[in-house]
């Protein structure tokens, strides 16, 4: 279970990655543009999700189910910045101008079926459920 959380995982950032380029390419990190999405968010959730993905890497290689833990409590946040950005990405589809409206909606949806799969997984791996 344990590897199956790393792929979608990956999975996920692999959609962010996505959407970092194109909010980045569209202006949305620079004054004055009219993203709903601020550096302070986009950057935070990206960050905490690295921090997280190289603890579970850590984890998968180490065994010590500590960092399991850890990785899962820092998947929270990332989760609850998560849910933040995209409530903001539905009111910016309305206004063609933000960067964050050019995010293609499968990718979108994608990312947040995979981040939703990848925290139910951890929390499995972490409670025991299935081994690592």
């Amino acid at each position: 279970m344990g590897v199956a959380a790393l792929i979608t995982w990956l999975v996920t950032a692999v959609g962010g990655f996505v959407m970092l380029g194109v909010w980045i390419s569209g202006g949305g990190h620079r004054p004055g543009s009219t993203s709903r999405l601020s550096p302070g968010l986009v950057f935070t959730h990206f960050a905490v999700a690295v921090v997280g993905l190289v603890l579970w890497i850590a984890y998968l290689v180490a065994g010590t189910t500590a960092l399991a833990w850890i990785a899962f409590v820092l998947l929270l946040p990332v989760a609850l910045v998560g849910f933040t950005m995209f409530a903001r990405w539905i009111g910016s589809r309305r206004t063609s101008t933000a960067a964050e409206s050019r995010f293609p909606v499968p990718v979108v949806l994608g990312h947040g079926l995979f981040a939703a799969t990848t925290l139910v997984l951890v929390l499995l791996s972490a409670l025991g459920v299935a081994g690592g």
